[in-house]
């Protein structure tokens, strides 16, 4: 059902069972995938592909033009996954052409209120983002992340998949699979057991990830002597392969 209020335009591409709320905007390119919601008073801008079973809570701003001087009318994207939840007030910006021009959310995220998240963002699925978490540009978030209240991370940083920051957290560097970090400037306070055992690695697994964090952070190793001993434990436990990947991939170095 769409209400009598809304306002569609005609390029609009909308499946027959969506529901938009009284006030909302749905501007030119936007589609949107059946068993979407979307709540009152919200402005969708285009180009924005928003698939199956979202809800979009009133006052969201999603596929506004980046906040970026050198942005000059380019026909950038965002990306919408299946089954989000995204709070009132959030904010989610098209790509830049100095990118690859998208900005991209997976499936079957929790974003709650006042979330930022920039241009060129790259976010996977099952990730949480407590209230005003806050993305600056070129941002990649792996899955399972969780994101405390008011952090703030830094323009092409990286979160690993499963790591947790805490609240009020300033990232400026890259975080591993795994890892919590806390405080001003974020810093390594051990790793993420909770969230792996809720998402059913095992105890032999959770104990391997503890053993490694060790080796990066009190073992006094340099990196890459502790990404050597990482890899001899990976060959026993496979669930260390995703750590070693990211870090060898690191443009930023990561948080340490």
């Amino acid at each position: 059902m769409i209400h009598s209020t809304a306002i569609i335009d005609g390029s609009a591409s909308i499946a027959r069972d969506v529901e938009i709320g009284p006030y909302s905007i749905i501007g030119a390119d936007v589609a949107i995938d059946s068993g979407t919601w979307i709540g009152p008073h919200v402005v969708i801008n285009g180009p924005t592909h928003i698939g199956k079973n979202n809800k979009i809570f009133q006052f969201a701003s999603i596929g506004e033009m980046p906040q970026d001087k050198k942005y000059n009318g380019e026909p950038t994207r965002l990306e919408i996954g299946d089954g989000n939840v995204i709070r009132e007030y959030v904010t989610i910006n098209r790509g830049t052409a100095q990118d690859t021009g998208l900005t991209k959310v997976g499936n079957n995220n929790w974003i709650m209120a006042y979330v930022h998240i920039a241009h060129d963002c790259m976010l996977g699925n099952n990730i949480v983002m407590a209230n005003a978490t806050s993305l600056a540009g070129h941002v990649t978030i792996e899955d399972h992340v969780i994101t405390g209240g008011y952090s703030l991370i830094y323009q092409f940083c990286s979160l690993g998949a499963y790591c947790f920051t805490g609240f009020g957290a300033h990232v400026n560097k890259d975080i591993p699979p795994y890892v919590t970090v806390a405080g001003q400037m974020a810093k390594p306070f051990g790793i993420n057991a909770e969230g792996l055992r809720r998402n059913n690695f095992s105890s032999e697994s959770v104990s391997a990830i503890k053993k490694a964090y060790k080796l990066l952070y009190r073992s006094n190793m340099m990196l890459s002597e502790a990404s050597e001993k990482i890899a001899e434990m990976s060959q026993e436990t496979p669930e260390l392969a995703p750590m070693l990947d990211f870090i060898a991939k690191s443009q930023r170095g990561i948080i340490r």
